[in-house]
């Protein structure tokens, strides 16, 4: 059944629903029990806001729209796959979700957490690939054409998306703790030739619009995805050489003898 369909429309969010409804509710109940968590407030705050993102991004009369138009489609891109998850890794949900567990399960969760597998699946070039990479192949095969007529590859698609920008956002700034950490200037030539990466896909996709997309829809698409991923870029290349500057300015040694 095809996304333009309004019977197909009007069922698209049903499954979406209680899944958001529930991590809202969960999030606004966090949200007044921050104190005894010792969970700093404007951690939750940025939960709360990353979370409206993908509400917006997922239900509601932008979700709606970007089944139909491209520019809408871009803007969903950014809010569920690059705003949204910035906003949830300044969150650290894995530090909050080990204050909350008990101490036997919060270990088990740590150990888990030092498998081998996450160790792969948190190198910045892994995450780059699964998120940049994913973009590629949606936007250049019939992938995308596809997700428009399926609802349920529609959902495993905007998943992805979340998933892949949030994995990698992680691995450039490590807010919860990491056990396979990687150094600022091997994060930082990721991160360069990632953004290097989207760009070029945003040119890419302004020359060659996908299948069964309007040409000036697709010129107006890409330099949103262009200018506006530019921008959630420049906020996460300024909390990443924060945190340089913080690593890496001397120490003043509060031991040392003045005579």
């Amino acid at each position: 059944m095809h996304l333009n369909n309004p019977e197909f429309e009007s069922r698209l969010p049903v499954p979406e629903v209680p899944l958001l409804l529930l991590i809202l509710s969960l999030t606004l109940g966090l949200f007044f029990k921050q104190r005894n968590l010792s969970y700093p407030l404007y951690r939750c705050i940025f939960l709360v806001l990353g979370i409206c993102c993908i509400i917006a991004a997922s239900i509601g009369p932008l979700a709606s729209l970007a089944h139909m138009d491209f520019t809408a489609h871009m803007l969903v891109h950014l809010l569920l796959g690059m705003l949204a998850p910035l906003l949830v890794v300044l969150a650290s949900p894995l530090t909050l979700l080990l204050r909350t567990l008990k101490v036997e399960a919060a270990r088990s969760l740590t150990k888990i957490l030092r498998w081998k597998f996450f160790s792969i699946l948190s190198n910045p070039i892994i995450a780059s690939i699964l998120n940049i990479g994913g973009l590629w192949i949606l936007y250049t095969s019939t992938l995308y054409s596809a997700m428009r007529h399926n609802i349920l590859l529609h959902m495993l698609v905007h998943i992805h998306v979340f998933l892949a920008g949030y994995l990698f956002t992680a691995a450039i700034i490590y807010m919860d703790p990491t056990p396979h950490r990687k150094s600022y200037f091997y994060r930082a030539m990721v991160l360069v030739i990632t953004i290097a990466g989207h760009d070029f896909l945003a040119k890419y996709l302004y020359a060659h619009p996908p299948a069964n997309v309007p040409v000036r829809q697709a010129e107006m698409g890409s330099m949103l995805m262009y200018y506006g991923g530019d921008i959630i870029d420049l906020l996460l290349i300024t909390i990443f050489c924060f945190q340089w500057f913080k690593a890496a300015r001397p120490r003043v040694n509060m031991n040392t003898d003045f005579y």
